[in-house]
């Protein structure tokens, strides 16, 4: 789709067609997508974890206050975000090395450097990088799934604590946000809500 279509197209749904089974075969293609994510020193926090079995899905509608769409929708989406992602740094910049594009030494020092940003700045920035990165990431899953033809709606209405024990998420990931994603049901589509102009919200120096 044209990129100004689809920022266009993309709306919050906030009711989908009930009948409209997701597969892990629909999922991938989208995720395949989000690989290509922004990510601070490509350490590429976000994780995913994708919820289509129906039992599942209304475990996770009661940790979101028994929200509708959260039924309707043939999927759920937890985003989350990694707040020790730099620790992965030699992992994930090996493939580098192996190519010859930087030396031992040099993915030495950049796993160093990475170490102290992030270390030498505390807790609560990791935690706020790893909402950051996993952000930007929520972003283009929604774009790619617009994309591929289907709906999804942000949200952040749950209870944080009972999603961590439903799914075990460990200490270190943050969950950034939930993503309901399905077909949506447009004859319930609200009007779209009133957008600043750009005058109001972009300052110029």
């Amino acid at each position: 789709m044209e990129f100004s279509k689809l920022i266009d197209k993309r709306r919050s749904a906030n009711n989908f067609l009930t009948d409209v089974k997701m597969t892990e075969e629909d999922i991938r293609p989208i995720l395949e997508d989000v690989k290509l994510a922004p990510s601070a020193f490509n350490l590429q926090h976000a994780n995913y974890i994708v919820v289509l079995d129906e039992a599942m899905k209304e475990k996770v509608r009661e940790a979101a206050y028994g929200q509708y769409k959260v039924h309707s929708a043939s999927g759920v989406i937890l985003v989350l975000g990694d707040k020790k992602a730099y620790k992965n740094t030699a992992e994930l910049s090996q493939g580098m090395v192996d190519l010859g594009i930087i030396t031992t030494y040099e993915l030495e020092e950049i796993v160093a450097e990475n170490t102290h940003f992030y270390e030498d700045r505390g807790e609560e920035f990791m935690k706020d990088e790893a909402i950051r990165n996993a952000s930007l990431s929520a972003m283009l899953f929604m774009l790619a799934a617009k994309n591929r033809g289907w709906d999804t709606c942000p949200m952040i209405g749950f209870d944080n604590q009972k999603m961590r024990e439903l799914f075990n998420v460990p200490e270190e990931q943050e969950i950034a946000l939930m993503i309901t994603i399905g077909k949506e049901k447009e004859s319930s589509r609200r009007l779209r809500g009133y957008r600043k102009p750009v005058e109001e919200f972009a300052i110029y120096y």
